[in-house]
């Protein structure tokens, strides 16, 4: 009898530590994001953090910044909600652009009204464009070997 009484009090005290958060999950090139969206603030500096960090941090470019911050700025969320994202594979602008699709994803599932506005900037648009490979007898995808005539 104590045992499920022990058991019932972790469970209690695992779910209050749990706070309730909504997920997204971005891809771009190589790079796979995951973002969860937290309704409650939480002690995360710049309300976005990126593998552990600051995103003005991850992202030091400004560009790269915009980037991350564009569904919430659409949306008039910035600082609302507190968002951490895991992202890995590929290059810098992936990483940002996998996180701003990951964001929006979860956006909707936290508010289905907000679809309409994302869809009509863009945001919830999957950029498909990968890298070609190279073919034999190619330098390159598509590039052939200088011609000659002899």
């Amino acid at each position: 009898m104590k045992s499920s009484e022990v058991s019932s009090t972790n469970q209690k005290s695992s779910s209050q530590k749990q706070s309730r958060y909504f997920e997204g999950v971005g891809r771009r090139k190589e790079a796979v994001a995951r973002v969860r969206l937290f309704t409650k603030i939480q002690k995360i500096k710049d309300g976005i953090e990126v593998n552990k960090k600051s995103y003005k941090e991850y992202f030091p470019l400004l560009e790269f910044q915009k980037i991350v911050e564009a569904p919430l700025n659409r949306m008039k969320a910035l600082g609302k909600f507190g968002i951490t994202a895991k992202v890995k594979g590929g290059g810098i602008r992936g990483q940002a652009e996998a996180i701003r699709l990951a964001m929006a994803r979860a956006l909707v599932k936290f508010n289905p009204a907000y679809k309409k506005r994302l869809r009509r900037a863009g945001l919830l648009t999957v950029d498909a464009r990968k890298v070609e490979r190279k073919k034999y007898g190619k330098k390159k995808a598509r590039r052939a070997p200088q011609w000659q005539k002899r």
